[in-house]
C-alpha cells in the first residue's frame, strides 16, 4: 500500500536515520521531495523554522504501525504527518 509521510525536521543530519528506520523496516522509498526551510506560524518547542520534507513510500500495514512508534520516539522530528496516498 502506498502512503505519504511529510516531516518537519531541525537538523538535516537526522535525514539519514530515517532513511535507516525505514531501511531497516524494509519500507521502500518511492519519491523524495524537499519543499526548503520554511518558518513556522507558531513556535513548536521553541523552534521557529524548519526544513520540510514529503515522501512517498510502499508499505505494509504492520511496518507502518511500527514505523509510526519509532517517528513518534524521535526527538529530532519536530513533526509528521502519515497519510494513505491515493494514487
Amino acid at each position: 500500500m502506498k502512503y505519504e509521510l511529510t516531516f518537519l525536521l531541525n537538523e538535516e543530519k537526522e535525514l539519514a536515520v530515517i532513511k535507516t528506520l525505514l531501511k531497516s523496516l524494509d519500507v521502500k522509498l518511492l519519491e523524495e521531495s524537499t519543499w526548503g526551510k520554511k518558518n513556522l506560524i507558531y513556535p513548536i518547542n521553541k523552534i521557529t523554522s524548519a526544513q520540510f520534507y514529503h515522501w512517498k513510500i510502499d508499505a505494509k500495514r504492520d511496518q507502518i504501525s511500527e514505523l509510526r512508534k519509532k517517528l513518534n520516539y524521535n526527538e529530532k522530528l519536530i513533526r509528521f504527518l502519515l497519510l494513505v496516498s491515493e494514487s
